[in-house]
């Protein structure tokens, strides 16, 4: 009988800050030079549990001590590669099922040298996903074209296509981040689709590759953040202790990709009671002296406080 293929249970992070309106992700660089998503075995030898795990050596590889945190899901395809350097003597035939998790932080913080991360704005990987300035040109020029010709005399394919990206009229859905990645990977239009195929690269360059399934984990996140702000209040896990109104809504705009209607996004936001104003100004803008909120924190611990009203600003 064939000798089994030794199991390795890893775990990733994607851990998202927002930074001057602009929502951002920890990557590191492996030797191969490929960008990853922070990594690290489970431990059960000193940690009881994955999320204690994960809190280790996230504390121990970049000097976090992470907050808010959620399991995503596991990933654990058969042909998932072994994360070179960063599993200490993991047999080079491991078969890695990587359990992925959501961590949020309030601020980007320094990371040890020794780790070789860096913080990179999520659209960087997901270019098509950014609507706060209309609708991407990259889709009807270069996305739509290419899927259509893929699907074409499929209506499956071509069905599936419209929804994902909104062609011929279909609204746009923001929390289809995954479905529409790995869309474009069925169809052979992102770099890791051509490198796990062995065959040469698409002629079209669609956001920054990352190594094994570390893009498909990441989009994995962004849908269930981009889900998650509208029912539970988790967007204040990326806020500082005092923010602007402004500040939150730039917040809520990065996460989702898309503008939002000043107005009615405040009022809709004065009826959850999750602010309160300190009655202290923001005056180092320059601008117009604008009051500092914080977030009112429910009894509960947040689990039973409504997430926030997403309205757009006009139709996408």
């Amino acid at each position: 009988m064939p000798t089994a293929s030794p199991l390795l249970i890893g775990l990733s992070a994607v851990m998202v800050a927002i930074q001057e309106g602009e929502p951002h992700v920890l990557v590191t660089r492996r030797p191969s030079g490929e960008e990853a998503l922070p990594f690290g075995p489970f431990d059960p030898d000193n940690h009881r549990t994955f999320d204690l795990s994960l809190r280790g050596w996230v504390r121990e590889q970049t000097g976090f001590e992470l907050g808010y945190v959620e399991q995503l899901y596991t990933f654990g395809d058969k042909d998932r590669e072994t994360p070179e350097a960063t599993v200490v003597d993991a047999p080079p035939n491991a078969h890695v099922i990587s359990v992925g998790y959501l961590a949020l932080t309030p601020e980007e913080k320094p990371v040890s040298a020794d780790f070789e991360a860096r913080w990179r704005s999520w659209y960087q990987y997901f270019p098509w996903e950014d609507h706060r300035s209309g609708r991407p040109g990259l889709i009807d020029g270069e996305i739509a074209p290419r899927l259509k010709t893929w699907a074409a005399g499929n209506e499956q394919r071509a069905e599936r296509a419209r929804i994902a990206f909104g062609l011929d009229g279909a609204r746009w859905i923001e929390e289809r981040v995954l479905e529409r990645y790995e869309l474009l990977y069925e169809a052979g239009l992102v770099a890791e689709c051509a490198r796990d195929a062995g065959l040469p690269e698409a002629d079209i360059r669609l956001g920054a590759a990352m190594t094994s399934d570390h893009r498909r984990i990441l989009a994995t996140g962004l849908s269930r953040l981009r889900s998650k702000i509208k029912y539970r209040p988790v967007v204040f896990e990326l806020m500082p202790d005092r923010f602007t109104l402004t500040e939150l809504q730039r917040a809520v705009e990065a996460i989702l990709g898309l503008p939002l209607h000043t107005q009615n996004f405040r009022r809709a936001l004065e009826k959850t009671q999750l602010v309160t104003g300190t009655g202290q100004m923001e005056t180092s803008t320059g601008g117009r002296p604008a009051e500092l909120f914080t977030y009112r924190r429910h009894p509960s611990g947040g689990f039973a406080a409504p997430g926030l009203a997403t309205p757009r600003k006009s139709a996408d």
